[in-house]
């Protein structure tokens, strides 16, 4: 359910802007998205979990605000965010 710092290692790699870059919004967007897959799964198996559910809504708040923001501030990243994590279908 939880996401290990192996993985958050790799997404901040993998989307960082710069080496030890583990704050931009890429990466905050990166990390927040495998959170909400892990808790997507949980759902399937555990439907009764509304406390659970309650997180995971204040997950997806948090990464629409972080969104917003990168649209704002740069489009083009943005959009290239967007396509490599696979949001907007």
């Amino acid at each position: 359910m939880s996401i290990t710092t192996k993985r958050t290692a790799e997404l901040a790699k993998q989307f960082a802007r710069a080496e030890n870059d583990t704050g931009s919004p890429e990466v905050q967007v990166a990390i927040l998205s495998e959170r909400i897959r892990n808790l997507t799964e949980h759902f399937k198996n555990h439907k009764q979990d509304h406390h659970g559910r309650r997180g995971l809504m204040a997950l997806v708040a948090n990464r629409r605000s972080l969104l917003d923001y990168l649209k704002k501030k740069d489009a083009n990243r943005y959009k290239t965010l967007i396509e490599a994590l696979g949001l907007r279908k």
